[in-house]
């Protein structure tokens, strides 16, 4: 017979003894299938020599042998005969009813019939009796189970691959997860626990579950293979279903990494203690679950994934454990209406970051590009996308182009798909109504304001409410100084989504890092919140003269100011965590002890800094900005005094809720709980006065080991001392510890009591940070204006580079002047070399306002205007600019087209690409606009590329008026100077050329390409070439491609000079009427 390794332990010690086919096939998800040696894997037909199985023909007669087990031990003939007896056993049914798993951790398997397969029932309700009699040691059967894994997980995986599924496929993959269970595996046949996970998955067939059980939290099935996959830890086969585990102080790291790769995760609690179950009538049933958490990407607020460092790690600047979160963390919701009338589309959106608070909402129409909802998304930065299942095929396009964008799986954007009839507007008014007309406080937003928005508006709002509320997130949408417009073109510059790409405003185009870009180079801020708030004020550039002005007025005594006020702000900003996230956590009610401490603390510590400083503030700052902001701030944050005063720091920083509240007068439920559990201690404490009497110890004191309290140690020599109904819990080789009854049943008493007070703490907590909610909106603003400040001095930093001047900008002329002019990120990688060529621009509306720029190829001309576009973008921030003099007028936006690339999700080529985007800026643009045109026309034929670029430059030089920068390398469009010599002017990159290189009476096999050196200086005039065989030389192409294209570029310039010459001669010709002047055109050109 062949020698096979079984899959179990207690299958392996039993099946030795056997005889028949039994031992020859495995029962896997309960289809038979035979598997001999030569199918096994290598690697277990080799441990299987190890402890080689001779199994005897069922006929046989021959009495077992006393084998002995490989740890050395042996069986007795009594078990040996009662071990024979199981093969002639009929086959019945067996009840299971009786077969529990309240400690799935630390109890042995309670369903031995399916891990065995091929065993039937009643053998395997015979074998269980005998299961701690020939139970291998559980280290051994945990390296069984991970060699058995490998060849069972397809069979034994009743959960879809549905968990948290990336992208659009997760409503897809959550649709099977009831369709790969095993075929024949009963609902009878399942433990108790895994009854209770199946429950669990079947309410929740999106998300990976990650159950508590004791000290680990367990996944299941496909969960757990899944999980595995992407946390790099061991799946194996447990029972019915794969399964892995992590621990239970690790959860907020694994929840996160999970998260990260798209997934949606659900933590399941038990919601039952272990004291107060063991006094209750279901004290042999399992322990209750439920899910308490889910999380995505957007929406990872909770105490299970905030850990917090401690004060100390904070001051010194550490960071512990402390998960380093995004800038920013959006959930965008994404409706669209089709007019069918106007043939328009409308697009809703409503961006929410449950995290911080923020809302912002918006209604625009959008053609077939969706460059409208492109620039948005690009500022808005979404982690989380929430859209209907009928989503437009163009916007699908624009979704997979936005996720597909970034180089790491774990930055791209999770894709949710819903049920498109929570996007309709019946559905999402009444959801809306619903939610708003609930009895509201003073600080929540009224249904007839919310009502009033914009019908595709309301289509976001109402799926996004019903989103929210899985994860009891919805709060936030509640407080009406959350809600604001994404974009206002009265408030703000206009920068769409081409513009943001090509001038790297807020990542660079190389590896979509913040290096090179202009957030990098104004970004010097402190404080989490401060970031986020630079990243809004870099892409919504102000049109408000006054407030740019103000922030001018504010950076400029930050700089020139020698009060120490302002330095000493500046460090009260520094380490500080990101309090903006803290106390939204609290306004949910997800708050931990410590991380509320160290919200509370620092946000009472700037209060009274801040206050003791409003003397010096009133007498020393005169900004109007900065004297709002500071002297306001401190009455803002007086609130958090009163909360802090409340809670003991100690227990606050162990999150030991018991003991979290200094002063128990405002809890009653805590005090009368708290009495209860001091009277019984001290009955407690009262019968060690009996222990002693009966011990005959005067000195004996109550002793606590591994946990266990009130134990009684009494020496071993002494133990016939000890009352005979003394239960001993446990021992050495010295002593002996002991409960009396009294004990047991107080002990119990007590643990009830405190699990008891622990409940009754959690909901006090919740209560409390509900209290504290109620100033939400005002800390909020607080920290708004420390994160106004924060931002302040880091354009003061800025503007103390050196070089950099403050612009002045005009409301009431049209006009850029700069002077000495750099490209602030290119000027600042270049660091203390000091080698960027500054230029001049002068460009005024009413005159010269159109620039054609040529030159060669590598020359700087893309630098220049992009260097131009960023100066007026940092004017309207309210920074300092790069330039020794800069005069600018009012700009309401800035379109760019540049560069060479398709797009393939949206399907265009790269010439569509091109005049899409010129289209889309022909159509924008306005006369106080700045647009920019790099070498359009490029991607198609040279004469319909010239054709288009001349009409369209004409276009915006007589129609749209607007400061137009063209780079081009078609030398006909510089003509249009002598059309419009009063708005064009012709510009080129300065060079110098290599005349030496350049020989007329050099072989075809000696030409060789231009060498020129780049001055990078803007001059006046066209350039005759582009000298792009220069740059092929720069680039490495091989010294025979480059002859041979010197070669060919001398005979095209002959045949073009030859065809030119021609047409002037004919022009000549035809002009001449009389036979003298033809006598003198002949003897001219003979």
């Amino acid at each position: 017979m062949p020698k096979v390794k079984k899959s179990s332990s207690v299958q392996t010690s039993i099946s030795r003894y056997f005889g028949g086919k039994s031992n020859s096939f495995q029962l896997l998800g309960g289809d038979q299938k035979l598997l001999s040696v030569e199918e096994l894997p290598a690697k277990r037909a080799r441990l299987s020599q190890q402890e080689e199985l001779d199994c005897e023909p069922p006929c046989s007669q021959k009495e077992p042998k006393v084998t002995t087990h490989r740890r050395g031990g042996t069986l007795c003939s009594s078990t040996l005969e009662k071990l024979k007896g199981f093969t002639s056993v009929a086959k019945h049914s067996i009840n299971n009813s009786n077969t529990h798993e309240d400690t799935e951790e630390n109890t042995p398997s309670s369903n031995i019939s399916q891990r065995q397969g091929g065993m039937p029932p009643r053998e395997a309700s015979d074998q269980l009796k005998f299961t701690k009699v020939l139970q291998k040691p559980q280290e051994c059967e945990d390296e069984e189970r991970k060699e058995d894994a490998p060849d069972q997980r397809s069979c034994l995986s009743p959960f879809a691959k549905s968990g948290g599924a990336k992208g659009e496929k997760g409503a897809e993959l959550g649709s099977r997860s009831s369709s790969s269970a095993p075929s024949k595996c009963s609902k009878s046949s399942y433990t108790p626990l895994e009854q209770q996970v199946v429950q669990l998955k079947q309410q929740h067939k999106d998300a990976l579950l990650a159950v508590e059980c004791g000290y680990k939290y367990r996944f299941f099935g496909d969960d757990a293979e899944i999980a595995a996959k992407e946390l790099n830890i061991t799946c194996h086969l447990d029972h019915n279903f794969m399964t892995c585990s992590i621990p239970t102080h690790r959860l907020f790291v694994h929840v996160r990494r999970l998260v990260s790769h798209g997934h949606k995760v659900g933590v399941v609690k038990q919601t039952e203690t272990a004291a107060i179950k063991a006094s209750g009538a279901n004290r042999n049933a399992l322990f209750t679950r439920q899910l308490s958490a889910l999380y995505t990407k957007s929406t990872l607020v909770g105490e299970d994934v905030n850990q917090i460092c401690s004060l100390e790690d904070v001051e010194e600047g550490g960071h512990g454990d402390i998960m380093v979160d995004p800038p920013d963390g959006f959930l965008l919701c994404i409706s669209e209406n089709w007019d069918k009338l106007k043939k328009q589309l409308t697009v809703g959106l409503v961006a929410v970051q449950p995290s911080t608070g923020d809302v912002f909402l918006d209604c625009f129409p959008d053609g077939s590009s969706r460059s409208e909802l492109e620039s948005r998304i690009l500022k808005v930065n979404p982690v989380e996308i929430l859209v209907p299942s009928d989503l437009s095929e163009e916007t699908r396009r624009l979704l997979l182009s936005v996720t597909n964008a970034s180089f790491q799986a774990d930055d791209r954007a999770r894709v949710e798909r819903r049920d498109s009839a929570q996007f309709e507007y019946t559905s999402a008014i009444n959801t809306v109504t619903q939610f708003y007309c609930r009895p509201q406080k003073e600080d929540s937003r009224s249904l007839g304001r919310v009502a009033s928005f914009e019908s595709p508006v309301i289509c976001c709002l109402g799926p996004l409410i019903q989103y929210l509320q899985e994860f009891n997130l919805e709060r936030v949408l509640r407080s009406e100084s959350s809600f604001q417009r994404l974009s206002c073109e009265s408030e703000a510059m206009i920068l769409n989504a081409a513009t943001l790409r090509n001038l790297e405003i807020l990542n660079n185009q190389t590896d979509r890092g913040v290096r090179g870009s202009l957030l990098w180079v104004l970004d010097h801020s402190r404080t989490p919140f401060g970031k986020r708030l630079m990243r809004k004020w870099v892409s919504q550039p102000l049109t408000d003269l006054q407030r740019i002005c103000e922030r001018q007025d504010a950076v400029q005594e930050i700089m020139e100011s020698d009060s120490l006020v302002l330095n000493s702000v500046k460090s009260l900003l520094s380490r500080l965590p990101d309090l903006e996230r803290g106390i939204c956590s609290i306004y949910h009610k997800k708050s931990s002890t410590q991380e509320f401490f160290l919200i509370s603390s620092h946000l009472s510590r700037l209060g009274l800094e801040l206050q003791s400083r409003v003397p010096a503030m009133q007498s020393q700052i005169r900004s109007v900005l900065l004297r709002s902001l500071l002297l306001d701030t401190p009455d803002l944050l007086a609130p958090a005094h009163g909360f802090l005063k409340v809670l003991n720091e100690k227990a606050a920083r162990s999150g030991n809720k018991t003991e979290l509240f200094s002063d128990l007068t405002g809890f009653p439920v805590l005090q009368e709980r708290t009495k209860q559990i001091q009277s019984v201690l001290s009955e407690i404490q009262e019968h060690l006065k009996d222990i002693r009497r009966v011990l005959k110890a005067p000195a004996l004191n109550y002793t606590a080991v591994s946990g266990q309290e009130f134990l009684i140690e009494v020496k071993n020599s002494l133990s016939s001392t000890v009352p005979s109904d003394w239960v001993k819990i446990s021992s050495t080789k010295a002593v002996g510890r002991y409960h009396s009854p009294l004990l047991i049943e107080r002990y119990k008493k007590v643990q009830q009591l405190r699990e008891q007070l622990l409940l009754d703490c959690q909901r006090e907590w919740t209560d409390f940070l509900d209290q504290f909610g109620e100033h939400y909106h005002t800390m909020k603003r607080a920290i708004s204006h420390l994160a106004t400040m924060d931002c302040l001095f880091s354009l003061a930093e800025v503007a103390q580079q050196g070089d950099y001047c403050r612009p002045k900008v005009c409301a009431d002329q049209r006009q850029i002047m700069i002077r000495d002019g750099r490209h602030p990120a290119i000027d600042l990688l270049m660091g203390e070399q000091n080698q960027f060529v500054p230029n001049h621009t002068d460009l005024q509306g009413d005159t010269k306002r159109t620039m054609i720029i040529t030159g060669p190829n590598m020359g700087g001309k893309s630098s220049y205007i992009r260097q131009v576009a960023l100066i007026c973008i940092m004017a309207q921030i309210g920074s300092y600019v790069p330039a020794s003099e800069a005069r600018l007028g009012l700009l309401d936006g800035i379109y760019t087209r540049m560069g060479a690339s398709d797009n393939i999700y949206k399907g265009r080529s790269t010439f569509m690409e091109e005049l899409t985007e010129a289209s889309e800026i022909i159509c924008r643009a306005s006369e106080r606009s700045l647009v920019i045109l790099d070498e359009l026309g490029r991607g198609t034929s040279t004469h319909d590329g010239i054709a288009i670029a001349y009409a369209t430059l004409e276009y915006f030089i007589k129609h749209v008026k607007s400061f137009t920068l063209f780079v081009t390398h078609y030398p006909p469009l510089c003509e249009l100077e002598r059309t419009y010599p009063d708005h064009v002017s012709n510009y080129h990159m300065a060079f110098l050329l290599n005349e030496t290189c350049i020989s007329s009476d050099t072989s075809d096999s000696d030409v060789q390409p231009e060498f020129i050196t780049f001055l990078y200086k803007l001059t006046e005039g066209a350039a005759g070439q582009s000298y792009g065989l220069n740059v092929a030389k720069l680039a490495g192409v091989p010294d025979p491609i480059l002859c041979t294209a010197a070669r060919k570029a001398q005979e095209l310039e002959s045949v073009v000079e030859a065809r030119r010459r021609s047409k002037k001669l004919l022009t000549d010709m035809w002009s001449i009427t009389d036979k003298p002047s033809l006598m003198q055109w002949l003897q001219s050109n003979s």
